[in-house]
């Protein structure tokens, strides 16, 4: 009996884990995000550079200086977050090791964006 498919209903969905592509996207559209975000960031960083602490937290108490920062943290994280899933997912080959890899990936991710994320909002409200 012949299989009637075609090459491409044949492959389709048979990836390792059935998410590259999504996965392929996420990493690509963070990539471009990234590209303009980390673009500000650069240039904030050289702008408030030479500035007394209070300037600087003047600056970033202005609501879009701190929506472009959270955005820069949480993209930033987000793509460092798939980028690692790859090279463990790549390169550690026991079972264990990589699940316990992985799951430190999400937490180390998690941890500094929360950390990051909660500064932000910190000095953006006042406290």
């Amino acid at each position: 009996m012949s299989d009637m498919r075609t090459p491409l209903g044949k492959v389709r969905g048979l990836g390792s884990a059935k998410e590259g592509t999504e996965h392929f996207w996420r990493q690509r559209v963070t990539a471009v995000a990234n590209v303009f975000l980390i673009s500000f960031f650069i240039v904030l960083v050289i702008s408030l550079q030479g500035s007394s602490h209070a300037e600087l937290i003047a600056a970033l108490k202005n609501p879009l200086l701190s929506i472009l920062l959270l955005l820069v943290i949480l993209s930033g994280i987000y793509h460092m977050k798939l980028g690692m899933q790859v090279i463990i997912e790549d390169y550690v080959h026991g079972d264990g090791m990589k699940f316990i890899a992985l799951m430190a990936n999400i937490f180390f991710c998690a941890a500094v964006g929360l950390g990051s994320v909660f500064a932000v909002i910190k000095i953006a409200f006042g406290g």
